[in-house]
């Protein structure tokens, strides 16, 4: 996927401390298995996994490749108006979120926008390292091992 070949910096809107949520999950593996450089954005948290939280996509060191959304559909709109602000070409909805308007107004602002697909998966599909379980085993090849 070009996009995420193309993309060095991903800012994750939504992002938590609390290991049970999707986006600490997914940012702990962006951190320990990707290249990009990982910002967060939260305006409840200080820091997330140790590094600084940022309270808007405004407020970040740099213009994000990739907004990466872990919020409620009714934020969308908001998120994709920041995103269009800030200049950043790509807003990627995780899992569950797909939103047609967002979608048309993220193309008419020149934007791509990428719905209802985690970056965490499809970054370790295209890596070699998705597994049944949903951890990185270092194989890329659609035949079992045998022995």
């Amino acid at each position: 996927m070009g996009i995420l070949r193309r993309t060095r910096t991903v800012a994750i809107v939504g992002a938590s401390n609390n290991p049970s949520r999707a986006s600490h999950f997914v940012a702990t593996y962006l951190l320990s298995s990707s290249p990009y450089e990982v910002w967060f954005v939260n305006p409840r948290e200080r820091e997330v996994l140790g590094r600084p939280s940022y309270p808007s996509l405004a407020e970040l060191p740099g213009v994000p490749d990739l907004v990466d959304v872990f919020r409620r559909p009714s934020e969308l709109l908001g998120v994709l108006a920041e995103t269009v602000a800030v200049g950043a070409p790509v807003l990627w909805l995780q899992l569950g979120l797909s939103d047609a308007e967002v979608a048309r107004r993220g193309a008419e602002a020149g934007i791509t926008v990428v719905m209802n697909r985690c970056l965490k998966i499809e970054h370790a599909r295209f890596h070699g390292g998705l597994h049944l379980a949903g951890f990185d085993t270092g194989v890329i090849s659609a035949r079992r091992r045998r022995g």
